[in-house]
Order: C-alpha cells, then structure tokens, then sequence
C-alpha cells in the first residue's frame, strides 16, 4: 500500500493568473508556509499587545521613553551594521506601487533608490500581490518591458548601471491574505509579500552586487523590529544566504515607535540600513491613540500640520539625531505633489514648496527623502547635492545640538492651526475618492494634483471622526456633527456624478466608497485600520 500524499504546504483559493506559476513554486509557498508557522503566533501576540498599549494611552493620555531599555540607549557603543554600497547613497528615493509600467519608470527615474510598495501605495488584490512580484523578478533578469495600450509609449530599462536599487515594502504586521492558508489560517500579508519576493531574488540580487533591502511599515515597538529580525535571520539560513545580507530601513510611522527609536536599531542592528519619517501615517497614529485625549490632541487640518510645527520638528530632529548616532541613514518625508500637464503656475508654486521642504530637510542633516513622481527627482537632487556635495551621506553630522523630552513628541497643542469647514470638505472628497480607486485596485492615486495612498486615506477619516467626537465648530459657526459629514458626503457623491458622467459613475465603485467612508468616520467603535473593512469588499 502507498503512502499517503504529503499535505501541500500552503493553500491558494485565487482565480489563475498568467505565470503565476512562475511566482508560487513548491517551494516557495513551503518557505512561506515556514514562516507562518515560526512566526505567525508571535505577531498574533504582538497585535495583542497593540491593544493593550492603546488601552493604557486611553487610560494616561501620556507616553514616555521606556524604562526598561534605558540602558540600551546609554550604551554609547554600539553601532547597526555597516551600509552596503547600494545603500551607501540614498539622497532622492521614489515610492509607488509594482505594476509593470510603475516598475520601469521607477527603476529609470534617476532617484538613488525605488521603494517598490506592496503596502500602502497598493491595493491588495490577488493580481497586484502576485504579478507585482513577477514584475521585479523580470526587472532584474531585464525581461520587462511594456507598451502603453491607450498612448502606444514603449517602456524599457535603461542600463543596469543607470537603475534604481530596490527597497521593497512589504504589508504591515495587521493585514491578512486571504487567498493563501496554511493549516486553515490566512497567513500574514507580511510573510507573503517578504516570503515570495526574498525566495526568489535574494541569491539573484546578491549575484547583481546588491541584496534583499525592505521597508517595514506601520512598526509600534521594538518588539515588533525584533519580530522582524528574527523573520531575516531563519530567512537566511534557510535559504543558505549570509547573514547580514538582508537591510531593514523601519518607517517611524507610529507615534510609539518615536519614542523607541534606538532600541528600533538596536534589535535590527545587524541588519538596520536606517529610519525614514512618514508623516501621514504618523499624524494617522496620534489621532488613533490620542483620539479620547481631550481638545490639545485635536488636530487642524491636515495641510496646515507642516514639518516645521514644533512636535513634528521634535520627531524629525530626534529622528537624524538617533540614526546618526548609531551609524544608520535618515530617510526624510514624501513630495507628494504630482505636476500638472496643463497649469504651468500650479507647478511653479508646487515646486518651490517641494524645493523648500527637501532644502530643510537636507539642511537638518537627513540623508535623503521621498518623492512620489519622476519629475520631482532632479528637484529634490539638488537640495540634497547642494548639501552633500560627493558624500554619499552625512552620517557625519551627529546632530549633538539636538534635545528632545517626551512631552515635546506629543505636544500638539503648540500648533496655533484649527480644524476649518474646507478642511472637513477636503477630507471628505479625498476619503471618498481614494477608498473608490483602492476598491478598484488602485493604491496609488493622484487627486487634486497629490499623489494620495492609504495613508493619506487613513488621516482624511481620523480627522473625520476626531472632529466630530470633539464636538469640534468651525470658523463659519457650523459645528462638526454626522449629519454634516453625511451631507458633504452626498455633495461630493452628486459632485463626482457630475464630473465623470453618468456611465463612469456606474460603473465605479462610488456608493460603496461613500458608505464605507461615513462607516469607519462615524462609526462609535474606531477601526484600527480602514483597509481591514475595505479588504472585505475588495473584489480580486
């Protein structure tokens, strides 16, 4: 009698797509199967303990540098690893999502770096997790190339020389996926995106002089980073590549994770690249864990939060501060703007703003900083040549000048700015058309000339739901209620009908963006993240 066929490894419940044999192999899936089983109840534990923080915010309405790892952030001594020379040079870094067209405009923007996101700037349909992936598999065999179907534009790589180098963004600890189970459990978006694309390029980019480099987003504490850790060091062993090949550069996103930065480091240390200021998603965090905090924790508009108020500035100068005393990079905030085909005066206002924000940025001793488009590139280049000069860094600039207390990362009430009636307009009409494009499959979406993701998305309804739950009045005497979200909500929905026309109109996903809006905005119970709701009615 034979014996019985093994278990597959790992589940896929998804429609067939072109090659995706190609990404999910035997052993792929086996090696994510792996994964999840080491790994998979740590981060459940983590999760909980997200909860269990949050709660104690609520209870104290404070957060303080931890106690218990005082003695990681005295220790002078130690030091993350040295940079690998891909690495060395991070002074203009791009980010958007790994479609086919995305991935060859990026890889020859001429920024130093690409971050190829399957977080934020992509919805998580099965198409984009996993022909993303085959998309950077092709881009470093150079089998990529892509032809516009509307503009009949041909795109190509440029020489290798030439090319970007990658730091891919996995999904956040919080997202599942749900066409792929092991052991009758959806397994982590995290370890299927890291999983898939660390199995088949590791030894590949390792062979092209470069490595497997990731982002890590949404990270709220070091024990979190340590989870991470641990995730590259099986990795590597497993598939019999030297330790201390991957590099982690860790978004401080989190309003948490800005008072662990060091130990942040510390747990990464052999394979931290450095830290990058995320300012929506970190403006989205304090509204999430400060939301009952009373009116000094009440945000203005989110426009009107520039990187220069006071508790932004502690966060960033704590941020170049932190990474250069230990060696790694300081990755500064995102240039959102999109330039305008049509309106030559937009673009000149836009670009000084863009110029002035690198310029301080460069000026404050960052490393480099994000752009969301290719012509923003050469923009944000000469700020940082006019600082850096041949350096590929100034890690040099210890930023000794720098002294941030607790209180001054949660000081919000520095900010002379209020929320305003257009404020509430705008996120409104920027929630509503974000959350239809994501549930079209689009992560990364330009509305009213700025390139918008999840983040973005995120901060439009926390404000929504602050404003109203702090009863907050408006310059024009109007008081921030649900009826008046509600019939904002109906005005942009009649607005966008009239806009696109009757036929685009039905055959988007408008009602639906608009109810799931006003849901996550003014529902009592506030959802941790507006894709785990969003992801349930994700088609794909």
């Amino acid at each position: 009698m034979s014996a019985p066929a093994p278990s597959p490894p790992a589940i896929v419940d998804a429609t067939p797509l072109p090659r995706q044999e190609e990404v999910l192999t035997d052993a792929a899936l086996a090696f994510v199967a792996e994964l999840h089983r080491r790994f998979s109840p740590r981060r459940a534990e983590l999760l909980a303990r997200r909860a269990e923080r949050r709660a104690e915010i609520a209870r104290t309405s404070t957060l303080d540098f931890l106690p218990e790892t005082a003695a990681i952030r005295a220790d002078e001594s130690w030091r993350v690893a040295p940079s690998p020379a891909a690495l060395n040079d991070r002074r203009v870094e791009i980010t958007g999502p790994t479609d086919r067209k995305m991935t060859i405009n990026a890889l020859n923007s001429g920024a130093r770096v690409w971050l190829a996101d399957f977080e934020d700037a992509s919805a998580p349909t099965w198409e984009n997790v996993v022909l993303g992936q085959l998309n950077l598999i092709d881009a470093y065999t150079r089998n990529i190339d892509f032809t516009d179907p509307a503009s009949g534009k041909s795109y190509a790589l440029r020489p290798d020389e030439e090319l970007a180098t990658v730091v891919m963004r996995p999904r956040g600890w919080h997202l599942d996926e749900r066409h792929i189970e092991v052991d009758g459990e959806p397994v982590p978006g995290a370890f299927v995106d890291f999983g898939l694309y660390f199995f088949h390029n590791a030894r590949r980019l390792l062979d092209l002089g470069k490595g497997p480099y990731f982002y890590l987003p949404k990270t709220e504490s070091h024990l979190e980073a340590r989870l991470w850790n641990d995730v590259f060091v099986f990795a590597q062993d497993h598939l019999g590549i030297p330790q201390g090949t991957v590099r982690a550069t860790v978004l401080i996103e989190t309003i948490t994770a800005a008072y662990e930065m060091e130990e942040i480091l510390y747990e990464l240390r052999d394979h931290a690249s450095g830290l990058n200021a995320g300012r929506w998603d970190y403006l989205f965090s304090i509204i999430k864990n400060f939301r009952d905090g009373g009116p000094k924790f009440v945000l203005p508009d989110r426009n009107a939060v520039t990187m220069t108020a006071p508790f932004m500035r502690a966060y960033t100068e704590l941020l170049v501060r932190t990474c250069h005393k230990r060696g790694a990079h300081a990755i500064g905030g995102m240039a959102a703007f999109i330039p305008s085909r049509r309106d030559a005066e937009v673009n000149k206002v836009a670009f000084e703003k863009v110029r002035a924000d690198k310029d301080r940025e460069a000026n404050d001793g960052f490393d480099g900083s994000w752009v969301a488009h290719p012509d923003l590139v050469p923009i944000a280049l000469e700020s940082f040549d006019r600082v850096l000069g041949e350096k590929p860094n100034q890690k040099d600039r210890l930023r000794e000048d720098v002294h941030v207390e607790a209180a001054d990362l949660i000081a919000i009430d520095t900010l002379g700015a209020r929320p305003t009636y257009p404020g509430l307009v705008n996120a409104v009409q920027v929630g509503i058309r974000y959350i239809e494009a994501w549930l079209r499959g689009l992560g990364a979406v330009a509305i009213f000339n700025l390139m918008e993701d999840a983040a973005t998305a995120e901060i439009s309804r926390s404000q929504i739901w602050q404003w109203i739950n702090a009863g907050v009045e408006f310059e024009n005497g109007e008081k921030a209620t649900p009826e008046l979200a509600r019939k904002i909500a109906a005005d942009e929905l009649a607005a966008v009908r009239a806009e696109i026309g009757e036929e685009a109109f039905a055959a988007g996903h408008w009602q639906q963006a608009h109810d799931l809006l006003l849901q996550v905005s003014l529902d009592e119970d506030y959802a941790d993240f507006l894709t785990l709701p969003a992801y349930q009615r994700l088609r794909g």
